[in-house]
């Protein structure tokens, strides 16, 4: 199994909608993917409470069954709409793929 963590820091507005606004945009549209994207075996997208000033403002953690099937899923269609999204209101983004 790979895993798929990655995390954003979002602008404070962008797109026409503040940052809360945005998150959950993110964390809809990214949650929506399970039904359309048949190489996700799990999602999961958390949005920051707001403890720490520092923290990242969004995580998402995907599992797949391997790097074959973390490619796929990286250029299929409507991922690539929401990494177009994704890029339009963040200010910064990390990630980390791993087995296990």
């Amino acid at each position: 199994m790979l895993s798929h963590v990655v995390m954003w820091t979002l602008k404070e507005s962008a797109e026409g909608a503040g940052k809360s606004e945005n998150a959950r945009k993110i964390k809809e549209g990214l949650e929506a993917l399970t039904g359309c994207i048949e190489e996700i075996r799990h999602i999961e997208v958390g949005l920051n409470l707001p403890f720490f000033k520092d923290n990242g403002d969004v995580v998402l953690i995907a599992k797949f069954d391997d790097a074959e099937a973390l490619k796929r899923y990286a250029q299929h269609p409507e991922h690539r709409k929401m990494v177009d999204f994704i890029g339009k209101v963040t200010i910064e983004r990390h990630a980390v793929d791993y087995e296990g």
